[in-house]
């Protein structure tokens, strides 16, 4: 029997008919980046690491109302080595910048890093030296969530964009590569 090849989801019902029937000869083609990037995406696991205000709408996200277990993201993890996502929330300061970046370096790769709040992207209103102007002098950040303090809803378009990003399958590789450098 010779099936007509699907390249995009033009006829989604047919497609979730193709899949339920796995034993009709069907073969489902894909690229392995981007299966192993769809498991990342679905199961994003944050370190508990909150500093300031900030903190307290990051922890907001996980109850009932916003409900990040939707996502897969549902237990943050108070160990670095079990966590993927490092949600940088609040005013960092100088004296806390190493141990931010010793339990960075203690997570497993592949990691992120979500920069939350006007604080920790920028300085914040806190013009003064003991006080990491952006959390990128430290750390490599994939995204910062603009405001002071951001509402749990700007915290989640950033999880969903890092989520499009995990998907695209070439995030993964990209940071494989800079890796073995």
């Amino acid at each position: 029997m010779v099936r007509k090849r699907m390249t995009g989801p033009e006829d989604p019902l047919k497609a979730a008919e193709l899949l339920r029937k796995p034993d009709d000869g069907s073969i489902l083609l894909t690229n392995i980046n981007k299966i192993i990037g769809w498991f990342q995406a679905n199961s994003i696991w944050p370190l508990t690491f909150g500093l300031a205000c900030c903190a307290i709408e990051m922890m907001s996200l996980t109850a009932s109302r916003f409900d990040l277990a939707r996502f897969g993201s549902e237990v943050f993890r108070a160990s670095p080595r079990q966590a993927d996502l490092m949600i940088v929330s609040g005013r960092l300061s100088w004296k806390m910048a190493p141990i931010a970046r010793e339990l960075y370096e203690q997570m497993p790769f592949p990691k992120w890093v979500i920069s939350m709040g006007a604080c920790a992207s920028c300085g914040g209103v806190f013009a003064t030296y003991s006080i990491v102007h952006g959390v990128d002098h430290i750390l490599p950040v994939d995204i910062y969530v603009p405001g002071c303090p951001p509402r749990p809803e700007a915290l989640l378009d950033a999880i969903i964009k890092l989520q499009k990003k995990i998907k695209s399958g070439t995030y993964v590789a990209q940071g494989l590569k800079e890796r073995r450098r």
